[in-house]
């Protein structure tokens, strides 16, 4: 569980690396980037960025690599706007969890729909539920 400090150092390192990545990175291999979230150490010394991008596999490869490469520019600007004793060391990884959360709507609405055949196919009249459900 992350203290009340390490949840405001992640949410300004969000906050204020989404805005350098737009304004700031001119690497033309940083795409159509959004930052998802940061991990911050109790210490506050190495921080995991969390981001997505639009494309494929190589698409978010590239960017990953883009991104840990301008990873001591980012903490620099970084630094230059927070008021904060250390700025840590930037780890850029791709986030999977949009995915993971897409895929898992996707089963839901196919166990719904599999439920609804299933009910369709054992009642012959397909007379209304007289609950109304």
């Amino acid at each position: 569980m992350a203290t009340t400090r390490q949840q405001r150092v992640q949410e300004l390192l969000v906050q204020e690396i989404s805005d350098i990545v737009r304004r700031e990175v001119r690497d033309p291999r940083v795409g159509f980037v959004t930052i998802t979230g940061a991990e911050v150490t109790p210490d506050l010394r190495q921080a995991r960025v969390f981001f997505t991008v639009l494309g494929d596999t190589n698409q978010r490869e590239d960017t990953a690599i883009s991104l840990n490469r301008a990873a001591g520019f980012i903490r620099g600007e970084f630094a230059q706007r927070a008021e904060l004793r250390f700025v840590p060391n930037l780890k850029f990884e791709y986030d999977t969890g949009m995915e993971r959360g897409l895929r898992i709507s996707q089963l839901l609405e196919q166990v719904r729909r599999d439920d609804e055949q299933a009910a369709k196919s054992t009642d012959p009249g397909g007379d209304p539920d007289p609950e109304g459900e």
